[in-house]
Parts: C-alpha cells; sequence; structure tokens
C-alpha cells in the first residue's frame, strides 16, 4: 500500500515527484498565469499526485516565468497528504519561503563545477556552503528537504563525470540534513548500466535506497529504460513532468523531462503501485501543453493508454477545458 509522503515506499510503490510546475515551466517563454498554474496544480492534485514541486524561489529577474512564487504559495489550496516542495537556492529565497508558508524545499547543486558555475555562479563546494543555512533553517522549522545533485551522468562543458564525485556530492548533502538526494540526468545521456552502476557506489557509501530519487530526462530516448534500470536496482522514487516538459536548457534539442504520463502507463502495465490516475495525469498534460500553445508530443499523450480487455486506447478525448 501507499504511504504518505514522507513515509518509506513498500517494495511494491512507486513514488511519483512530479516537477512539471518548477521544471516544467521555468525555461517557457509564454507567460502563464497565475490562474494557470494555480488550475494545473489542482489537476495534479486530482490525479492523484501526492509530491508536487511548485515554484521556485529564485530572484524574479533569473526566472520571469516563476517571479510569481509569493503569490502562487499564498494562493494554493493545501490538499492534506499533498506535499508541495518549492526549490530554495539561498536565504534570501528562505525568507521568502517561509513567509508563504513553505513546509518543503530543495536545493539545487551538481557533480561539475563547470556547471554549477555557469548555472548558479558558484562551485559545487560554494554551492553547498551556501545552502548549508538553508538546510539547517529548514530542519528547525521540520521541514522536508530534498537535494539536487545535477549533472550525475555527464556534463554539457566538462563531458564524463566520475560518479564516485557523484556520491560525495550526495553523502555531503545528507550530511547537511536533506532527507532525500536525487540524481539528475540533466543532459539525457545515461544508460541503464550506468544508472545501475551508480547507484551501487551510492549504496556502497552507505546511502540508503529509500532516500534516493533519480530524476531522467528522455533528451535520447533513454529516460523509462533507465526507470527499468533503477527499478531493478531497488529505487522506487522518480520525478517526471507531465507533458514532458521542461529539460535542460543547456542542452540543444532536448526533448523534455521523462513524462508523468509514459511513466504511469509503464508501472501501470508492470503492476506496480503508485496512486497515480493514468487519466487525469492526461488531463492535466494536455491542459498545460494548451497554456503553452504547443501540441502534446510525449508517446502516451498521443497515443492514450490502454485497456487490455477490450483493446481500445483510453484517455485520448479528455483534457479539455
Amino acid at each position: 500500500m501507499s504511504e504518505t509522503p514522507a513515509g518509506r515506499p513498500a517494495a511494491d510503490h512507486v513514488r511519483i515527484y512530479e516537477v512539471g510546475p518548477r521544471d516544467g515551466l521555468q525555461n517557457e517563454e509564454r507567460p502563464i498565469s497565475l490562474a494557470t498554474k494555480l488550475r494545473y496544480l489542482e489537476l495534479l492534485a486530482d490525479a492523484g499526485l501526492r509530491e508536487i514541486e511548485a515554484t521556485s524561489f529564485v530572484a524574479p529577474s533569473a526566472i520571469p516565468q516563476l517571479s510569481d512564487a509569493d503569490e502562487l504559495m499564498a494562493a494554493l489550496p493545501r490538499r492534506a497528504g499533498v506535499r508541495y516542495p518549492v526549490l530554495v537556492p539561498n536565504l534570501r529565497g528562505m525568507a521568502r519561503a517561509e513567509t508563504a508558508g513553505v513546509d518543503a524545499i530543495a536545493v539545487f547543486t551538481a557533480a561539475s563545477d563547470a556547471f554549477t558555475t555557469r548555472n548558479i555562479g558558484m562551485t559545487v563546494d560554494e554551492s553547498l556552503e551556501a545552502f548549508t543555512p538553508v538546510l539547517a533553517r529548514a530542519g528547525e522549522h521540520g521541514w522536508w528537504r530534498r537535494g539536487y545533485v545535477s549533472t550525475a551522468f555527464g556534463c554539457p562543458y566538462s563531458g564524463e563525470v566520475d560518479p564516485a564525485r557523484v556520491v560525495a556530492v550526495a553523502a555531503r548533502l545528507l550530511e547537511l540534513g536533506v532527507d532525500e538526494v536525487c540524481f539528475g540526468d540533466t543532459i539525457g545521456v545515461a544508460v541503464p548500466p550506468q544508472v545501475r552502476d551508480l547507484t551501487a557506489r551510492a549504496v556502497d557509501a552507505r546511502i540508503p535506497l529509500e532516500r534516493i530519487a533519480f530524476h531522467f530526462h528522455d533528451t535520447r530516448g533513454t529516460a523509462l529504460a533507465n526507470v527499468a534500470a533503477a527499478m531493478s536496482s531497488g529505487i522506487r522514487t522518480f520525478d517526471a513532468s507531465t507533458g514532458g516538459t521542461g529539460g535542460c536548457p543547456y542542452a540543444p534539442g532536448a526533448a523534455g523531462n521523462l513524462a508523468t504520463e509514459d511513466l504511469v502507463y509503464l508501472l501501470d502495465a508492470i503492476g506496480l503501485e503508485h496512486g497515480v490516475d493514468l487519466d487525469g495525469v492526461l488531463v492535466a498534460a494536455r491542459f498545460i501543453a494548451d497554456a503553452l500553445g504547443k501540441p502534446l508530443s510525449t508517446k502516451v499523450g498521443q497515443a492514450g493508454g490502454w485497456d487490455p480487455r477490450t483493446g481500445q486506447a483510453t484517455g485520448r478525448d479528455r483534457g479539455r477545458e
């Protein structure tokens, strides 16, 4: 059975951590209204998603699309059993998060100095130093805390990344108090043997499997294969974005994040519990695709689900508001 978001998932239960409202929207140039974002968040919760990364408290000038983070969190109708983490980069963002009534945060670093320097203007060590007081203060509040380790499989500026460095950064984040570390395939270059290897190295470093998540990009079509590899190694928490929105702006031609609807279809077919309704996810995916003025191009978004009893596609005609 499913547990609360803070609980450890059972072996037959997969946690889906939805990143569409934050990672999916942050690099989109077309402005999305506050009302649209709130409706999107509502549809995601309607679909059964219980961890939804809502926004980011970075400087408004840095990510204009998410400059309404304060208003969004103040207006967001909270639901029992649903966690709405936000990205917090520094103490200024932390102060805003406190005022907005946040109770779960994520911090963002990488395994490559070249990437963090280009992305946030700091080396990896400097970013960890900056996050130390943020995570400590969140801990004083009793907030849930996540740490992202981006470029876990490759960097767009320096190429291959040593997996030992990836694990070392994750271990440091855990020392700083995060409840969970998330390894990110930022430019979508990972393949299954690398996923299994990184998981084994993390376990050898005494990082518990239940405190590991993976964030795969489908840039080169390997996201679901990587999910399967991670699951074979015991991982049960995966990030996904409805409609496959988002992805790394530093990866030309990136196809975006792993689509929530593609992940849900796979898990349904395998028979693993996850608590998310595929038709509901498709409603949310079509809603945000329409808001962005883009066609829904994900595999399951186009084909729909499938009912083995009738042989018919499902969910293809739902989602227009």
